[in-house]
């Protein structure tokens, strides 16, 4: 048995409408639209009808609604099937499944860098030739 207490199962349907920033510890499946921000150190579960305008910060996010903001996980995003993501993710692990529409960067570390360990150097960006123009008729 585990130590720690329960974790509480929070459950906001589809018909929940929240402008402003959502705070919650344990879990919660969220089916609602969000104007605003998600911020805890549980999981958070968006279903289908799930509608986010804003950044995410979790434990764990798996998303099968539609976000346009930045998701943030100390642990693991997935992004389940029909999933819509417009916005960038941070997290130690990834997990995509066919079928998602994901428009952003990624930066997915699992390995935390140890403090004695060197800074990494930026890699230049590699330059490219002008493309060629096209040669008239």
């Amino acid at each position: 048995m585990s130590t720690t207490p329960s974790t509480a199962k929070n459950v906001l349907t589809s018909d929940v409408e929240i402008k402003g920033t959502l705070k919650f510890s344990g879990e919660l499946m969220f089916e609602g639209k969000l104007e605003g921000e998600i911020q805890t150190d549980g999981v958070l579960q968006l279903g289908d009808s799930a509608i986010v305008n804003g950044n995410i910060n979790a434990q764990t996010v798996v998303v099968r609604g539609k976000i346009t903001g930045n998701v943030t996980a100390k642990e693991k995003i997935e992004l389940k099937t029909k999933t819509e993501l417009f916005g960038d993710i941070r997290a130690a692990k990834l997990v995509v499944e066919e079928g998602v529409t994901f428009v952003g960067k990624t930066e997915v570390n699992p390995n935390k860098v140890s403090p004695t360990a060197a800074p990494a150097r930026p890699a230049e960006a590699p330059k490219f030739p002008e493309p060629a123009k096209p040669v008239g008729r």
